[in-house]
């Protein structure tokens, strides 16, 4: 009889580091979390996960509900056991809003995002990475009208190249080009969003523009793109990407060299390498080179981990990300990889 019990007790043991080792919660997690505005989807990861990032493999979708992956305000998150493993469910509030005499439902776009979007809207819809074949063969401004330098909203301008029958195009300032620190392909070119402009008629390869929208002054040089059709993801799930990702950070949004926790980088990993939006991966201080002064000789220090980075928008071979944990001062080349 003893050693029966002392079976179970051995098999009730195992059975739980098991689920441990499969679900890594942190101790001490609520059963039931209310979500609150402001809340983002890598705040509640953190919260259950000590590895924020397996959330996809603990979430269990009730196929009941509309839309499980989406998640809103007053929405309840509770930790359920289903077939004896621990997993995250979600009991969805009522969106409806009775406002007589109609009912009114509380719009998709109110579900809470995976990250601060005020941080990275800019880089969601003013920024696009193209190539300079791209850059080569799109129209430009030529001049403004009556010879003015700076255009704005209203104005009428002046653009050259082939036109097709896009009746509307964006304005795009060219930055200059993303080159990968360690083989120096370019990987993409930066053009940020500066309006949007109206074919009016054209002239050969002048086309009288007319502009309908303008975030900055239009200046001599700016480019014209077709606007894109690329959908843009606001609300993704952290995930570890598919495959085995190893690159660097080339930049930091702002010019400067040192990285800190919210700050958008680029990276010279992007679709061709299998990442996508929502990807998780690890920062990696570079070791120092130190003098070993017994063997005579100069020596690295091991790469140590010291921050997160999410992806929100991946190129083909290129991505930006927000620094989401920096655990010490990050810097431009430092390590990317899998968690």
């Amino acid at each position: 009889m003893k050693k029966t019990l002392l079976g179970i007790v051995a098999a009730c043991a195992i059975a739980i580091a098991a689920i441990a080792a499969e679900a890594p919660f942190n101790e001490d997690v609520p059963e039931k979390y209310t979500v609150k505005k402001g809340d983002t989807l890598w705040d509640i990861s953190d919260l259950y996960l000590r590895d924020p990032w397996l959330w996809p493999e603990i979430w269990y979708a009730n196929p009941q509900i509309a839309n499980p992956h989406l998640i809103y305000p007053g929405d309840i998150i509770s930790m359920v056991y289903i077939d004896g493993r621990p997993r995250l469910m979600l009991e969805k509030r009522d969106r409806r809003v009775k406002l007589s005499p109609e009912v009114k439902v509380v719009p998709e776009s109110e579900a809470i995002p995976a990250l601060p979007l005020d941080i990275i809207n800019s880089f969601l819809t003013r920024n696009r990475i193209v190539t300079q074949e791209e850059v080569d063969r799109a129209p430009y401004v030529v001049a403004g009208h009556e010879k003015k330098l700076l255009s704005g909203s209203g104005d009428t301008f002046y653009a050259r190249g082939q036109f097709d029958e896009t009746p509307t195009y964006g304005l795009y300032r060219v930055g200059e080009p993303y080159l990968d620190p360690v083989t120096q392909e370019i990987l993409g070119i930066r053009a940020q969003d500066v309006g949007s402009a109206k074919v009016q008629k054209v002239a050969d390869d002048i086309a009288t523009m007319l502009a309908t929208r303008s975030l900055e002054e239009v200046r001599i040089g700016e480019r014209l793109l077709p606007h894109e059709e690329r959908p843009l993801n606001s609300i993704f799930y952290p995930s570890a990407p598919d495959s085995t990702i190893e690159g660097e950070i080339m930049a930091v949004e702002g010019g400067i060299t040192q990285v800190g926790h919210l700050d958008v980088v680029s990276i010279n990993r992007g679709e061709r390498e299998g990442l996508e939006a929502g990807n998780i991966l690890a920062i990696f201080k570079r070791g120092e080179e130190v003098t070993d002064y017994i063997a005579k000789e100069k020596i690295n220090l091991p790469n140590e981990q010291a921050g997160l980075l999410m992806i929100f928008r991946a190129f083909e071979k290129m991505s930006y990300g927000l620094v989401i944990k920096a655990e010490r001062p990050l810097a431009v080349n430092d390590i990317v990889k899998n968690p």
